[in-house]
């Protein structure tokens, strides 16, 4: 399954995310996880700053700790370099 992900990845990176500073909001579900962002929308990306909605402060949290692991994996899958997660409460998620 390992296998698969990473081919995934790059096949994602090879044809969706070569240019725009779009690539980003497009690679969020696949750097999150499917489950993750059904509650945590990617809204924007504007000077390295990906901003994500999360519906209340308990997502906001645990998201935040795993930001790190998300940087490292959309910086892995975006052409676009992500320099920061800023997580936002309260906007619509889908």
């Amino acid at each position: 399954m390992q296998h698969a992900a990473s081919t995934l990845r790059k096949i994602f990176r090879q044809n969706v995310c070569r240019e725009g500073s779009d690539a980003p909001l497009l690679a969020w579900p696949l750097a999150c996880g499917s489950k993750i962002a059904d509650r945590a929308t990617a809204l924007t990306f504007v000077d390295g700053t990906l901003t994500i909605a999360v519906p209340d402060e308990t997502w906001r949290r645990q998201l935040q700790s795993f930001a790190m692991q998300y940087l490292s994996a959309l910086n892995q899958i975006s052409s676009a370099k992500v320099e920061r997660l800023d997580f936002v409460i309260g906007a619509p998620s889908r």
